[in-house]
């Protein structure tokens, strides 16, 4: 039986995105299962660039729709962010050591089949649809996480 990850995703910041996507793809490197609960600002990391939508949204989920980043690339550094220069910064320097990006491990991720769920609080609180997110993703309620994070041998909070 292989080792299990689970990691619980609150933060929608650019950096600790990143943090949590390279331990899902190594771990997935070494066969472990690995699960990725993403709620709140979280999210914001599996919308969907192409399937932005105001439709049904009531006026605060619009303001909110509005205000966050659209596409995981998007998002702003937890620190030194300086108005999005420290996110070019961020992004500049790993382009120039030749490492991935963002959407890279996001797609990594992907591809290596690291189960995604969505806190389903979170989505209908945001006022995001199913839609608007990747369609890897599985809307899953609290416990069924919970559940999940039992059955596992690493459980990590990013």
């Amino acid at each position: 039986m292989s080792k299990r990850l689970n990691l619980l995703v609150f933060s929608g910041d650019y950096d600790k995105a990143l943090a949590s996507l390279i331990l899902a793809n190594g771990a997935r490197e070494m066969d472990m299962d690995v699960t990725m609960f993403f709620a709140f600002w979280g999210l914001l990391i599996l919308r969907h660039p192409e399937k932005y939508s105001q439709d049904d949204k009531n006026f605060f989920e619009r303001i909110f729709s509005w205000f966050t980043p659209k596409k995981a690339e998007e998002l702003t550094l937890s620190r030194m962010n300086m108005g999005g220069i420290g996110q070019k910064m961020l992004k500049k320097m790993m382009k120039d050591k030749n490492k991935p990006m963002l959407i890279d491990f996001l797609n990594g991720a992907r591809k290596k089949n690291v189960k995604f769920y969505g806190c389903k609080l979170s989505q209908e609180v945001m006022g995001f649809t199913k839609e608007e997110l990747i369609p890897e993703i599985e809307i899953i309620e609290v416990d069924d996480y919970l559940k999940d994070a039992l059955k596992s041998d690493i459980q990590l909070f990013i």
